[in-house]
């Protein structure tokens, strides 16, 4: 078998092995009008608070003859060419203290800095690009937590139980018609509502616009939306809007797993609710094919392996470490017949994704309702177990791989001095990375070995 990186797709080549393809003039008096005598400077201000009189209008009253009757007024109580004559002691003029203009000016400051942030918001709204219950800062836009609720040298799991059953649901999604046809779990991924599970849980519902519900703890019912889902990296985040009040969960990091710690899968197996069951990391960065036999049920994942029971309905719920914080989205068990799926009984052999490639999905469909994967836009042989690398068996035109100088036989062994031992594990190990990345192959072509720097292209998935 075989998998093809496309620009635009990626499918495997063989019939098992398929996949789908993170902005005065002024104005001058009349120049006929009867010229004033100039006015001192100390006469000047202030100005004159009613019109000068037009004199081809207006006649001047005749001087009052003997003394005046009150003493001057002070200069600007009338018009220029009546200065220095006194009618009688005008009202004089309240004053405005000195703290009212600061007052005023600050008033008027903040009042436009409310509506400068106010028109901001609307057009925010108006602008925003992110998709119906979204955000468009992505995981920087929304509340997630990542404080421990547990101390380091916690080993009880019944105080983690009791950190995360409240912030793990049970979903109910409509399948060929059914309400509640297909059944999962998933945890709360911010305080504004978004909750994250698998993209096979609710898959049946998106593509026929069937419900999708989720159950907390105290078994209360919320209708949820479907922001976006990644088929290739089995994720969804869901929009639950009556869920701003559940507690969020504490995200952590797969990368500081060690092989035998300690961890605790929650969820509802077989319908079970809030069922919780614990075991050790059984192994780290295990590449695999999870899903049915069409490409568009394929994911291939870098998996936490762990023997905590995980069964069916378990999908979409958290893996959690003993500080209680979220390490990896249960995803798939091993079946008997060696097979990768979630129909099977648990026999200790399950495997969760990442939590860090939740944090660069999660973010990718909250901006955008999508996920984009990298590709390299080669065809690589998956089904041989006997090779020591990834056979490459075509190279598209145009392709990064194709740029890159990679051809028909070439045998790559490893990714940034990592070793790849088959196709899947090419495949996952080019998956961790991000589109635009540049990273490096050793290949073997012709019993010689090289390094090819290749630039990712990407594909919605």
């Amino acid at each position: 078998m075989s998998d093809q990186y496309r620009p635009g797709h990626d499918h495997p080549s063989g019939p098992d092995d398929t996949e789908p393809t993170e902005p005065i003039r002024p104005v001058s008096g009349s120049p006929d009008a009867e010229p004033t005598r100039p006015v001192p400077p100390a006469e000047q201000a202030p100005q004159p608070y009613w019109p000068t009189p037009d004199p081809q209008t207006s006649r001047p009253e005749p001087a009052p003859t003997g003394p005046p009757v009150s003493p001057p007024p002070g200069p600007g109580y009338g018009p220029p060419e009546y200065a220095g004559r006194h009618y009688g002691s005008p009202e004089p003029r309240g004053r405005v203290s000195g703290w009212i203009w600061p007052t005023m000016a600050a008033l008027a400051l903040v009042i436009g800095l409310l509506g400068g942030i106010a028109g901001s918001a609307l057009w925010g709204r108006l602008t925003d690009d992110s998709p119906v219950g979204g955000s468009s800062g992505g995981l920087e836009g929304v509340d997630t937590s990542t404080t421990p609720p547990l101390p380091a040298d916690n080993g009880s799991i019944a105080a983690v139980a009791d950190k995360l059953l409240p912030s793990t649901v049970q979903i109910s999604a409509e399948a060929d018609g059914q309400p509640g046809g297909a059944t999962g779990s998933g945890f709360v991924l911010d305080r504004q509502g978004h909750v994250v599970t698998n993209n096979h849980v609710v898959a049946g519902a998106a593509d026929a616009g069937g419900k999708i519900e989720i159950v907390d703890q105290n078994g209360e019912r919320h209708t949820a939306r479907l922001v976006g889902r990644s088929p290739v990296y089995d994720l969804a985040v869901l929009y639950v809007p009556d869920a701003k009040d559940l507690t969020p969960a504490s995200l952590g990091r797969s990368e500081s797993l060690r092989i035998g710690e300690g961890v605790v899968a929650i969820g509802s197996p077989l319908g079970l609710s809030s069922t919780v069951t614990s075991g050790i990391v059984s192994a780290l960065d295990r590449p695999v094919t999870t899903g049915g036999a069409e490409a568009d049920d394929l994911s291939y994942i870098n998996a936490v392996q762990t023997d905590a029971a995980i069964n069916p309905g378990n999908s979409g719920g958290p893996l959690v470490n003993l500080r209680g914080q979220v390490v990896g989205v249960n995803s798939a068990i091993a079946t008997a017949g060696g097979g990768f799926g979630g129909e099977a009984g648990n026999i200790g052999v399950g495997f969760a994704i990442p939590v860090e490639q939740v944090r660069v999905t999660a973010d990718q469909i909250l901006k955008d309702g999508e996920a984009r994967y990298p590709v390299i836009g080669a065809q690589v042989n998956t089904g041989r177990a006997d090779q020591e690398g990834a056979p490459v068996v075509e190279v598209m035109s145009g392709t990064p791989a194709e740029k890159a100088g990679l051809r028909e036989g070439d045998l790559i062994t490893a990714v940034d001095g990592e070793r790849v031992t088959d196709g899947i594990a090419l495949i996952v190990s080019i998956r961790t990375h991000q589109p635009g990345e540049t990273i490096e192959f050793t290949v073997e072509r012709n019993g010689r070995e090289r390094t090819v720097p290749v630039t990712l292209d990407s594909e919605v998935g």
